[in-house]
């Protein structure tokens, strides 16, 4: 795969991720948090297996040598962030979760600098600023005071740790074992699988089943497709050819393909802070590249 196709893949990610909290928002009533990440990736699993099987045997020995690798990528990446991100939408809205999300390339930064004392050059920084700002513009519809206009809530915090959790795992998978992207992506499906499962059965005790339907069944089928095995795939594979730092402005086209989806999915209509929006992402990647 050349390396050129690496922002295709991550702006791919983005896209796959817009539907993601609509749908962790939409369907919050009939199933909870935990028992939509244990049905999404029990399903992903399955489903990534068969392609990936043959590559896990082949890279065992690999795999088991970085067992503590992957069992942290497995924990963050997995088991953690997704859950969190559904327990958020419980309480707080799509527009503060994806506002949130546009923080993730700072916090990348941040991290590479403070873990691996990788360092941003000033370009590089309004590159970001530059992207963080697109995001904004289109999740505050153009309207810098609306920020003062948000119902802060218990959700918003749980947000913002699932937004850091993600970019440690971003930044950690420059320690990933170097071996065939499906080894990998197989691996942490079933070990970050396997760790919910404690968590769903305590859950499913105090809250009880969900009310399955079959919008439930299609949002999890989506969840498990896309977001999951498409998403993380392209995803680690742009973080490996790019970097975790500009793989990061990527997540603040998010709000923007959300709302493209949002015209013919919602009816609703596309308006110039879109576009300015777009705009300022477009010109942040563009900076930060160069």
């Amino acid at each position: 795969m050349p390396r050129t196709s690496g922002h295709l893949l991550l702006a791919f990610a983005a896209l796959f991720w817009a539907g993601n909290a609509l749908l962790g928002r939409a369907f919050h009533e009939e199933i909870p948090p935990v028992a939509l990440a244990f049905s999404r990736w029990s399903l992903a699993t399955v489903l990534l297996l068969p392609f990936a099987w043959k590559h896990m045997v082949r890279d065992r020995r690999s795999l088991l040598e970085a067992w503590p690798v992957v069992l942290v990528l497995s924990v963050l990446g997995i088991s953690t962030f997704n859950t969190i991100l559904y327990h958020a939408a419980h309480t707080t809205t799509a527009t503060n979760i994806a506002l949130i999300q546009t923080m993730m390339p700072a916090t990348i930064v941040g991290l590479e600098l403070l873990l691996f004392a990788q360092g941003v050059s000033t370009r590089k920084l309004l590159g970001v600023l530059l992207a963080m700002g697109g995001g904004a513009t289109v999740v505050l519809r153009g309207n810098p005071g609306a920020v003062l206009e948000l119902d802060l809530v218990s959700g918003d915090v749980w947000m913002t740790g699932a937004m850091v959790i993600y970019a440690l795992y971003s930044v950690l998978l420059r320690r990933r074992p170097q071996v065939h992207p499906l080894s990998l992506l197989g691996a942490t499906f079933v070990v970050g699988t396997l760790l919910l499962i404690p968590v769903f059965l305590w859950e499913w005790s105090v809250q009880g089943s969900p009310r399955w339907s079959s919008g439930l069944v299609a949002a999890v089928l989506y969840v498990a497709v896309f977001p999951s095995i498409l998403a993380y795939f392209f995803w680690n594979r742009g973080v490996e050819e790019v970097g975790a730092g500009a793989a990061g402005l990527y997540v603040c086209l998010v709000p923007v393909f959300t709302a493209v989806l949002a015209v013919p999915i919602l009816g609703e209509a596309l308006h110039a802070f879109h576009l300015a929006g777009f705009l300022l992402i477009a010109g942040g990647i563009v900076l930060f590249r160069r």
